[in-house]
């Protein structure tokens, strides 16, 4: 009878979840939701220098937001395999290393970095381009051994790789994949300082919650022999792996952390305004090819389309411009209540409206809903409305020069002035009577009066700007 699947997103909490990492989890958690199996979020908390506070927070968070929600976690344990943080399970891989020491698959190392340096040196000279360890504290006595405990040197704990042996697995993403033994040497399992490295905790992590697949980043895929060694070592079943290839920017660059040009945390995303269904559909498209030609996917067509055999073994591009056109996309599915609600913090950011009444906020967003890639970008489209500066463009200037502007924007004031109400037939009939009377039409008309209520020549219909100005507001610009 086949296990059932459990795959995991393991992240450290030394930052915020990057766009790599939510790809990884929404994959796995995809992969395990197809076959109805259990996707984990586990925390690789070691490395303690380097935790960010409320990191581990901020992801889960960003993951629950986008949809992808643990079956176990911290939060919800199974009792069964918790706890699921690294630094709350530091007795379990000691009892690991220890075994490993018992039996002679691993041993101590006094080694101090000046001397690992002085060895990779004399390697590299030699014409070794990939330096190991030596093995220098590999055979050591135990008279050596107290020599070293004596000068206050504290061990750290090398596995000890077993020489000449191919390691070969078949790769979910990339097929057949071989390595030998030799070119990785003897590496620390545990750390002077009792930490365990992320290699050799992964392994009992993965054993110990019975994760059956591991999809990752192909950054990881050279820790793969390391991790197989260890499950050979111990005699337990090796998961299936598979490596998703890395993601690059439009100039084919790796997708880096430091790439400033491209927003790359959801954090960031949710404080521009994406929506959380618009980023995950984004994300399945990065890296994923579905067997129907289909571009928008719900979580649940996702989950019932999902086929790990259609993850792309290129690199994926990350394109800035078809996430805001698929954002937009989303953003226009919203019924008038999910709008409203949506766009109220993005417009508060602009203006006050506490005292205003729903319909004309939701009036307001309306106007910019069609053209809208993120919720904040609202703030900038509708400034004009609200904050106008004259505009010096030679067409703008030239049209308030006209010898009609004085009397069309006079004219049109005293119309407004007697409206009834401010719907868009209404004001259209306002311009209507100026051009009967002025004998004024086109640009000579309607362009000084944009300009005096918004400082800008292009933009919203005119109508919808004195509706939503109202006559007060409307009258004292033009005046």
């Amino acid at each position: 009878m086949e296990k059932k699947v459990r795959v995991r997103y393991a992240p450290s909490p030394t930052g915020f979840l990057h766009i790599g990492g939510a790809r990884s989890a929404l994959f796995n958690y995809l992969f395990a939701k197809h076959v109805e199996g259990t996707f984990v979020f586990r925390v690789e908390d070691t490395d303690i220098e380097r935790n960010v506070v409320g990191g581990e927070a901020s992801q889960l968070n960003d993951l629950v937001w986008l949809g992808i929600v643990p079956d176990e976690s911290p939060e919800h344990p199974n009792p069964k395999y918790a706890p699921y943080r690294q630094t709350e399970r530091l007795a379990t891989y000691q009892h690991y290393a220890h075994w490993l020491l018992e039996k002679g698959y691993a041993y101590e190392c006094y080694c101090t970095e000046d001397e690992l340096q002085k060895s990779r040196d004399e390697q590299m000279n030699h014409g070794i381009a990939a330096p190991q360890y030596d093995r220098h504290c590999l055979h050591l006595t135990a008279k050596q051994k107290e020599a070293y405990h004596l000068e206050g040197r504290k061990p750290c704990i090398r596995l000890k790789i077993e020489d000449h042996h191919e390691l070969a697995f078949d790769d979910l993403v990339r097929g057949p994949v071989k390595f030998n033994n030799d070119d990785v040497g003897d590496w620390v399992i545990v750390k002077s300082n009792g930490i365990p490295t992320y290699n050799f905790a992964v392994v009992i992590d993965d054993h110990l919650m019975e994760i059956t697949h591991v999809l990752r980043g192909e950054e990881h895929l050279s820790n793969t022999p390391r991790q197989i060694q260890l499950y050979e070592y111990f005699g337990w079943e090796v998961p299936k792996f598979g490596h998703m290839t890395i993601i690059v920017n439009e100039n084919g660059k790796k997708l880096s952390k430091r790439d400033h040009d491209v927003l790359q945390f959801m954090s960031q995303y949710r404080e521009m305004g994406f929506l959380p269904e618009a980023i995950f559909n984004f994300i399945l498209l990065l890296g994923w090819t579905p067997s129907e030609n289909i571009e928008f996917f719900t979580r649940e067509s996702a989950i019932k389309a999902f086929d790990s055999t259609r993850l792309s073994s290129s690199p994926s591009t990350f394109d800035p411009n078809k996430m805001m056109w698929m954002n937009n996309h989303y953003l226009r599915e919203l019924n008038d209540e999910q709008f409203l609600q949506f766009m109220k913090p993005f417009i508060a950011r602009l203006i006050d409206i506490s005292k205003k009444p729903d319909s004309w906020v939701l009036f307001l967003a309306n106007l910019f809903k069609e053209q809208l890639r993120y919720g904040a970008e609202i703030v900038e489209l509708a400034k004009p409305l609200f904050f106008p500066v004259m505009s010096q463009d030679p067409e703008a200037v030239e049209v308030m020069s006209l010898a009609t502007t004085p009397s069309v924007i006079a004219a049109f004031a005293e119309e407004v002035a007697q409206l009834p109400d401010y719907e868009p037939e209404t004001v259209k009939a306002a311009f209507k009577a100026v051009q009967t009377r002025l004998g004024v039409k086109g640009k000579p008309l309607y362009m000084p009066i944009r300009l005096k209520l918004t400082g800008s020549p292009h933009g919203v219909e005119m109508v919808n700007i004195i509706k939503l100005l109202g006559k007060e507001e409307t009258i004292a610009r033009l005046r």
